[in-house]
């Protein structure tokens, strides 16, 4: 009998071990990424952005019911995608900026055949 409340306990101690601690770095880091993702202008309802808020969201429910596990995944997934948004959005200024200087070089091709 004394062996069945020793294994009881012992089961009892490693199940309490196995619980995931609060993805508190996690979380940092996600938010770090959707403000950087906004700081080079990522709109919030652009698609990757719109979902790490989402996921943010549904993450610090997890937090509050205690579900680290699931919190931690969903703050891995919304970093993701707030970098996404941030890639996005660089890559669309570049293209930007990358229009500009071929329509600059299309107007100097213009005067130099003007002027030839």
């Amino acid at each position: 009998m004394n062996k069945r409340f020793i294994f009881a306990g012992a089961l009892l101690a490693l199940s309490g071990c196995a619980t995931a601690p609060a993805p508190d770095e996690q979380l940092r880091l996600t938010e770090q990424a959707i403000e950087q993702a906004r700081a080079v202008g990522a709109a919030d309802d652009s698609e990757p952005l719109a979902g790490a808020l989402s996921k943010t969201v549904q993450a610090r429910a997890d937090i509050a019911g205690h579900h680290n596990k699931a919190a931690r995944m969903a703050l891995e997934q919304a970093e993701l995608d707030a970098r996404l948004a941030e890639a996005n959005e660089l890559t669309r200024k570049s293209r930007e900026q990358l229009a500009q200087v071929n329509a600059r070089i299309q107007r100097l091709h213009k005067q130099l055949g003007d002027v030839q």
